[in-house]
């Protein structure tokens, strides 16, 4: 039976709606329970049904295409989505009811899917980008580098603070991690040169915001990041931020996570080898859950996708590493390459979204001869392939790679790529959340929408 919401869910779905879209149940086959010496297994993760994302006045284009970070305030039920086609954050509420918030109150507008001047990488300079709600509150990150606060008890929420993290940094401020017990917020500029986080003070009262430190990620300062840094995370079992760093030094296969204090000192690296870690999950007794972003081949070289330049077999992998030691745990074989990740404890599993997958088209065999000459893939015939990979938290091992859906850019240039790299997931329900850019191959998806995952089976009720 599922639980009854809190006196705020019910306030907030009264008072933060402003529309409210039809959701249209998608069809999915059911998975019973098996039975094996009378041991239930649980039943598969299925489609459940998506939510059309609305295009606002400020899209310029037909739909979502560019959006990044996803999250789910445990107390309230209510998913938030950076979605940077509509300069807004989406809010779902009761699975059904979309509301689109943006900065207002004298504060300028997310910034959008905007180039870097000069040109850079396609997101560096875009926003929104990372959000983080703890109710009443709503944290968001943008560009040029700023974070701004929304009280969610107001209608439309209200923008009641912003900081710079670092002045003049043109870069967006990307994701972030919230401590609730000492009102502290752990900023990323991974787009910077070098990269950097910010402790940011957050006034639990009045949702005010203040710079307290930078930490630069470079060789001078402890840590030599050479590929960017990703997702943080707050564990309030050590007290401690973790950060996932893709390249530490000069060894591509070098990667890691590391620890920092409140004091923003970084106090530990934990390496990672042939990962590239990217989204980063807190789990149950103080795991983690490292994403990898890149795919290594069985022999250590850099897997390509192209047959034509390297023939040796894919060995993607995510990695479970224990947050009070770096001892790496478990090797999670066959699942990547991801981005963002989450732990649902409503079930005991991480979900790890996809920004690729080593199932695309372009890994043909055998390869043209002669291997290694080709300067292009392959043609690419059909869409960017990408799954939803699920892993057991206990036994640490990959349970299911779930279709979703990678839609590429059109040549033409009226709307960027758009990746199923994003996943947040509600314990209460178990329901999961992966938004998908816009596409006619998924119900109510002609704008964007949001698909919503579930194992419940209607034979079992």
């Amino acid at each position: 039976m599922l639980r009854a919401r809190s006196a705020l869910h019910t306030f907030l779905k009264k008072y933060v709606v402003l529309s409210v879209l039809p959701v249209v149940p998608m069809l999915a086959a059911g998975s019973a329970w098996a039975h094996n010496s009378a041991k239930k297994v649980e039943p598969a993760l299925h489609l459940l049904s998506s939510v059309p994302i609305p295009v606002n006045d400020l899209n310029t284009g037909a739909g979502t295409f560019s959006f990044d970070i996803s999250y789910v305030d445990q107390s309230t039920g209510v998913y938030y989505l950076a979605d940077r086609s509509n300069f807004a954050v989406d809010a779902l509420s009761s699975e059904s009811i979309v509301t689109q918030i943006v900065p207002n109150n004298g504060h300028a507008p997310f910034r959008g899917f905007t180039p870097c001047a000069p040109p850079a990488g396609a997101n560096d300079c875009a926003g929104p980008n990372g959000v983080v709600a703890a109710f009443p509150w709503l944290f968001v990150t943008d560009a040029p580098s700023r974070v701004l606060t929304f009280d969610l008890r107001q209608n439309p929420p209200l923008t009641v603070s912003e900081v710079t993290t670092m002045a003049g940094e043109p870069t967006r401020a990307d994701e972030l991690a919230y401590d609730p017990k000492d009102g502290l917020i752990l900023a990323i500029n991974n787009a910077a040169s070098p990269p950097f986080g910010t402790l940011i003070s957050v006034n639990q009262t009045t949702g005010a915001l203040a710079v307290v430190k930078n930490i630069i990620f470079d060789a001078a300062n402890g840590v030599d990041a050479r590929n960017g840094v990703e997702q943080p995370v707050w564990d309030p079992g050590t007290q401690k931020f973790y950060l996932s760093i893709p390249q530490i030094g000069p060894n591509p296969t070098v990667g890691g996570v590391i620890r920092i204090s409140t004091a923003g000192t970084v106090e530990a690296t934990y390496p990672i080898t042939f990962c590239s870690p990217a989204g980063l999950a807190l789990g149950p007794n103080e795991n983690l859950l490292a994403n990898c972003n890149t795919i290594w081949a069985n022999n250590g070289s850099l897997w390509t996708g192209n047959a034509d330049r390297n023939t040796d077999t894919a060995a993607p992998q995510l990695v479970i590493l224990d947050a009070k030691t770096g001892s790496i745990l478990a090797n999670v074989a066959g699942a990547g390459v991801g981005d963002e990740a989450w732990f649902n404890a409503g079930d005991n599993h991480y979900y790890a979204a996809s920004s690729g997958s080593n199932l695309a088209p372009n890994a043909l065999f055998p390869a043209r001869p002669p291997v290694g000459t080709a300067m292009t893939a392959p043609v690419n015939v059909s869409q960017g392939a990408a799954t939803l990979d699920v892993i057991d938290a206990l036994s640490q091992t990959l349970d299911q790679r779930v279709p979703t859906l990678n839609v590429p850019a059109d040549p033409s240039g009226s709307h960027p790529a758009g990746t199923a790299h994003s996943v947040a997931a509600d314990a209460d329900t178990g329901h999961v959340f992966v938004p998908i850019a816009a596409n006619n191959a998924v119900p109510n998806c002609l704008t964007g929408c949001i698909t919503i995952y579930g194992r419940y089976d209607p034979d079992q009720d």
